[in-house]
């Protein structure tokens, strides 16, 4: 008769480099989700202000002179254009 074999298990001892490479895996991963978040963030800002200043633009033109008759009448209030000379000699810039 034989006897059995006791069953004998030895514990592995988790390898060093097993470890760090975990680590590395989730330090990679947490960069990346970080810069991923910050381009995220970035083209939410651009959409927001590309939707804020759509077709707006600002003109130095007088108030109110869209519905002048015509450029003698609606440029005869605008105190920038006023010459003290009098109103023979006009001059206009485009």
């Amino acid at each position: 008769m034989s006897t059995p074999l006791p069953l004998i298990t030895t514990q592995q001892e988790p390898d060093p480099g097993m470890a760090s490479s975990e680590m590395d895996i989730a330090v990679i991963a947490g960069v990346v989700a970080a810069v991923a978040f910050v381009l995220v963030c970035l083209l939410l800002l651009m959409l927001h202000y590309l939707y804020r200043h759509k077709g707006t633009y600002h003109t130095n033109e007088a108030k109110g002179t869209e519905f002048a008759e015509s450029a003698d009448v609606a440029l005869q209030d605008d105190p920038a254009l006023r010459d003290n000379g009098g109103s023979s000699r006009k001059e206009y810039f485009i």
